[in-house]
């Protein structure tokens, strides 16, 4: 699809925000209806062509009294999700009564499987409900995704003599879709922008620094990828792209699995609404919501490649309390033995956790494989010298360059990131240092 159709796509669905939501939200709130909204119709057009089949099944199960239904039900769907409500969308635009509509709509909401279930209560959509109906524009919004004038299904919209009147929309593209929708949403919330966003730039250089190095020793297999603080998944997706790219350019057949771990709830929503809408369900099982610090989603897993951009300058004192608090913190990520020390300690101050997050990448290396594991990290110029000697800062610069793992740290440009002028650092990692680079940073 042309950047045209691909751009006319997202203004027609963010113009869908300026008809009916303008004067019920404000213009910052418009993604708590929009973006949710579209995952609903995207998912919709996906299930249509499978529906009866996934009644049919559910009337079956029912009827044996089988409780535990979600694999079957996925089957029937043909999709990693599914809806058992007897509705599509496009049945709920004929209701007149407004009630009607609100208990058809909530049952049609209910009749989703599990995985999309959470997505949208970490949307909170469903609290987006009654201010809809008090402004009597539920009925309208479902008609302005239903217009005939877009087609958001994966297969061609004909006209009445068969002929193709607009195109599929394949998953890859929906996908981009939905990312520009949170690209002008995140606008929209200018303060929170930096909050959640990487620049693309900043993220394919890391996913350079992280696979070039090593491109030509990509061998055919399986490669797992993690993201400690993933945000919207931006960093793994592109990290996916660039390995799947250079395996081929080697003639390698790899397999990629993404992991990350998201502690904001809309935010973890977006990623796993992506990877659905992009047709990676399965993977989306593989994004864990909660704190990473104190809640890791990953305790036994190790990853072959690793980015992050953590927050910096940001109190992780909640964490800290959760894991005991500074003296009685056992986590064997951030306590561990080292140059001879039983209880070598590598917690910092509660004031900024940054290097806390690239203690838990750290934690995560595989010891064990030719590649081992390499690692590129965003962090602000205090990593670079807070902590007195002892400090968990220091400890945690001293334990990690005389493993050796350090390979280099590269400077970005000055406002670079939104809403910050402040300097910021790439860190290189890697537990397989070529021999022309060892004992050197």
């Amino acid at each position: 699809m042309s950047d045209n159709n691909l751009n006319w796509i997202a203004n027609f669905i963010w113009g869908i925000a300026d008809d009916v939501l303008r004067d019920v939200y404000v213009r910052g709130k418009y993604r708590d209806v929009i973006l949710p909204m579209t995952v609903i119709r995207r998912l919709d057009a996906l299930l249509e062509p499978t529906k009866q089949a996934v009644l049919d099944t559910k009337k079956m199960l029912d009827a044996a009294g089988i409780t535990n239904q979600d694999a079957a039900l996925r089957q029937s769907a043909r999709q990693a999700f599914y809806n058992a409500s007897p509705f599509l969308l496009r049945d709920l635009r004929a209701r007149a009564k407004a009630q009607q509509l609100k208990a058809d709509f909530e049952a049609y909401l209910d009749g989703f499987s599990p995985n999309v279930q959470e997505i949208l209560t970490k949307f909170k959509f469903r609290n987006q409900i009654p201010t809809l109906m008090d402004a009597d524009v539920l009925g309208s919004l479902i008609e302005k995704f239903l217009d005939y004038s877009i087609n958001l299904s994966p297969l061609p919209l004909l006209n009445t003599d068969g002929t193709e009147r607009l195109p599929a929309l394949d998953n890859h593209t929906m996908g981009t879709i939905f990312e520009e929708l949170i690209r002008r949403s995140n606008e929209e919330n200018n303060e929170e922008a930096g909050e959640h966003f990487t620049p693309r730039d900043a993220v394919s250089l890391m996913a350079d620094l992280i696979f070039l190095p090593i491109a030509d020793q990509i061998e055919s297999g399986t490669y797992l990828v993690y993201d400690g603080t993933c945000g919207t998944g931006g960093m793994v997706t592109v990290a996916e792209e660039r390995l799947g790219q250079l395996a081929r350019e080697h003639g390698k057949e790899v397999s990629i699995h993404l992991f990350g771990q998201e502690v904001n709830a809309e935010t973890y929503a977006i990623t796993k609404a992506d990877l659905l809408l992009k047709g990676e369900g399965e993977q989306a099982e593989n994004f864990y919501y909660g704190s990473t610090l104190s809640q890791d989603g990953f305790p036994t897993r190790e990853f072959d490649f690793m980015l992050s951009n953590p927050p910096y300058g940001k109190s992780w004192k909640t964490d800290l309390e959760r894991l005991g608090g500074k003296g009685d913190i056992r986590d064997p990520r951030f306590v561990i033995e080292h140059a001879g020390e039983a209880d070598y300690n590598l917690i910092t101050r509660s004031s900024d956790g940054q290097l806390m997050f690239l203690v838990n990448l750290l934690s995560k290396m595989k010891h064990h494989t030719p590649l081992g594991s390499r690692i590129a990290e965003v962090h602000n110029g205090s990593s670079l010298f807070t902590g007195d000697a002892g400090q968990g800062e220091s400890n945690i610069r001293r334990w990690i360059i005389e493993n050796d793992w350090l390979e280099a740290i590269i400077a970005l440009p000055l406002n670079m990131f939104y809403n910050t002028g402040i300097a910021t650092y790439i860190w290189v990692l890697t537990n397989r240092k070529p021999a022309q680079r060892r004992g050197k940073v």
